[in-house]
C-alpha cells in the first residue's frame, strides 16, 4: 500500500470527530439540546468532507503528488459514514424513532427530502466505489460518479434551507464548491498543465 502513514493519518483525522461529538453529547457537554447540536455537526461534517474529497483531484493536478488521489476513495467513504450518522442521529434524537412523526416532519420541513436525496446519492457512490464496480461499469463508472456534483448541490441547498438568516458561513462553502466545479470544466482542466509547465520553466531558468 502506497503512502501508509498518510492514509492512517487521514483515517484518524476523519474518525476522531464523530467519536468526540458523541462523547460530548452523552456527557451533556453540548448545551440544552445536545441531539440537535450533534445532528448539525454531523451534517456540516458531511459537507466539509465532501468538499475535501472533491479537492483531491485539483490538488493532485496542481502539485503533481499522487498522495491526494490515494486517499480520495477513503474520504468519500468517510463522507458516507458521516451522512449515515447524521441520518441516524436525526432519527434517534429528533424523532425518537417515531416513524409516524416522519411524515409530519417531511410536510413541515421539505429540506429533509433534499437531504434524503443527497443521502441516496452518496449511498450509490459508496456502493460503487470498489474496483469490481469500476470494472463492471467501465466508462459508465466515471459518468455515474459525476453525480457527486449533484449531491454537493443538494447538500448546499439542504444547508441553505436550514440556516436562511445566517448566510455568511453558507456562502463560504458555496464559493468553495463553485471553485471546485469550475476546476472540473474542460477549458480550465486543460490550462492547469500548461500553467504548471510555465511555472516549472521559470524555476529552471532561475536556477
Amino acid at each position: 500500500m502506497r503512502y501508509p502513514f498518510w492514509r492512517v493519518g487521514v483515517f484518524i483525522a476523519a474518525a476522531i470527530w464523530p467519536l468526540l461529538w458523541f462523547y460530548q453529547a452523552f456527557a451533556d457537554l453540548l448545551g440544552p439540546d445536545p441531539g440537535k447540536v450533534l445532528v448539525d455537526r454531523l451534517g456540516l461534517g458531511t459537507l466539509v468532507l465532501l468538499l475535501i474529497t472533491l479537492s483531491m483531484t485539483p490538488l493532485q493536478k496542481l502539485s503533481g503528488w499522487a498522495g491526494w488521489i490515494a486517499v480520495r476513495r477513503q474520504l468519500g467513504l468517510w463522507c458516507f459514514a458521516y451522512v449515515t450518522l447524521h441520518l441516524f442521529s436525526y432519527m434517534a434524537f429528533i424523532l425518537g424513532f417515531d416513524w409516524s412523526q416522519l411524515g409530519v416532519e417531511l410536510r413541515k420541513r421539505p429540506y429533509i427530502i433534499v437531504g434524503a436525496l443527497g443521502f441516496l446519492g452518496l449511498l450509490i457512490l459508496a456502493m460503487t466505489s470498489n474496483r469490481y464496480s469500476q470494472r463492471r461499469l467501465g466508462v459508465r463508472w466515471k459518468k455515474l460518479h459525476r453525480l457527486v456534483y449533484v449531491i454537493l448541490g443538494l447538500g448546499l441547498l439542504h444547508m441553505l434551507w436550514i440556516v436562511r438568516a445566517d448566510l455568511e458561513e453558507w456562502t463560504i462553502y458555496a464559493f468553495i464548491g463553485a471553485v471546485l466545479l469550475l476546476l472540473r470544466l474542460p477549458p480550465v482542466t486543460r490550462r492547469i498543465p500548461r500553467l504548471l509547465g510555465k511555472k516549472q520553466n521559470l524555476q529552471e531558468k532561475r536556477n
